[in-house]
């Protein structure tokens, strides 16, 4: 978990060196047409020192080998298939998969309606960068709460939470352009933003810091670094799917006008290349119904659904014998 941080906080800090605007608001004293790093010498400095390290690993560090758990690739990827065949993986896998689209809409594309609601790029950076203290804090918090036998129920109780903030951050987003007046926010502003993403963040780590503790808690220990790996690219794809197809159902449920301010009747604003041409040949389109408050409804229903179905199932799983989670070739040695 802690390397995801240090993850987050590279990332942020990446996006913030390269931005020109701030490099030469806060970082210079003379302004320049580029920010401090480009990201082909951010990646090309630590891609060296990731040899590096790894090279000084290799030669250093010693490990003593153990015949009776080594396996081959084609043995990795039977257990994987074996590991697939279990009921409960099964039921599992299913809830995860669709646990993560009842908030798709809001973790996808709120922050591209803030930008187009007025909030430069540079100040989400800033908000993200003010959320790593507290996205550190949080496992060590929250650890005492997974550390039972039923990991899952911080889990389960965060989600209603999650589900509600789509609801905050739909009246954030409508806030956002009637508050801002050519770019410029007022300070109250950005404390309910930053402090609304804080406790959003909370939400969020909690169901993550539950899921790893109840992978930890059902894998497999003679192939533990399998049956985790399998159960983390679960949860990666759950996280992908949802935000690809919550983009792309953006602009279809959306209703615009038709090409205003043009003598064309041929244009229109349908679609995202209908309506550059709109605004080419000097009209513009008027947006009548968003697709991303018709979008958060949608997903927040699946999500209630979700709760009304799977949790009984998921609280079902957290009581399942250990054997329920090995598989046949485990089970006989």
């Amino acid at each position: 978990i802690s390397v995801i941080h240090i993850f987050d906080l590279h990332l942020v800090t990446l996006e913030l060196w390269i931005w020109q605007d701030f490099c030469n608001s806060y970082l210079r004293f003379t302004p320049c047409n580029a920010g401090i790093v480009d990201l082909a010498g951010f990646l090309y400095f630590w891609g060296i020192l990731f040899l590096v390290v790894t090279t000084l690993v290799g030669i250093f560090k010693k490990e003593q080998s153990d015949s009776s758990t080594q396996n081959g690739v084609i043995d990795a990827y039977r257990q994987l298939y074996q590991i697939t065949k279990l009921p409960a993986i099964r039921i599992y896998v299913l809830a995860i998969l669709s646990s993560k689209v009842g908030f798709a809409a809001v973790d996808a594309v709120t922050g591209l309606k803030l930008i187009e609601g007025g909030l430069s790029k540079e100040t989400i950076a800033f908000v993200a960068l003010a959320a790593v203290p507290v996205q550190v804090v949080l496992p060590a918090l929250l650890s005492r709460f997974t550390a039972g036998p039923r990991p899952l129920d911080l889990h389960l109780k965060s989600y209603p939470l999650r589900l509600l903030f789509g609801f905050v951050f739909v009246a954030v987003v409508w806030w956002t352009p009637r508050v801002g007046e050519g770019g410029a926010f007022p300070h109250y502003y950005y404390a309910v933003v930053v402090l609304l993403f804080m406790i959003h963040q909370v939400a969020v780590y909690a169901m993550f810091v539950a899921t790893m503790a109840f992978h930890a808690k059902i894998s497999d220990p003679t192939i533990g670094g399998t049956y985790m790996t399998l159960l983390n690219t679960v949860c990666n794809m759950a996280g992908q799917w949802c935000s690809t197809v919550a983009l792309w159902f953006v602009d279809p449920l959306s209703y615009y006008s038709d090409c205003e301010g043009t003598t064309n009747p041929l244009l229109n604003c349908y679609n995202g290349p209908n309506r550059e041409e709109c605004r080419k040949a000097g009209g513009h389109c008027m947006t009548y119904i968003d697709g991303y408050y018709v979008e958060v409804i949608i997903t927040t229903v699946i999500g209630i659904l979700w709760l009304l179905w799977l949790r009984p199932r998921v609280r079902k799983l957290q009581s399942l014998e250990d054997s329920a989670w090995a598989t046949s070739h485990t089970q006989s040695q």
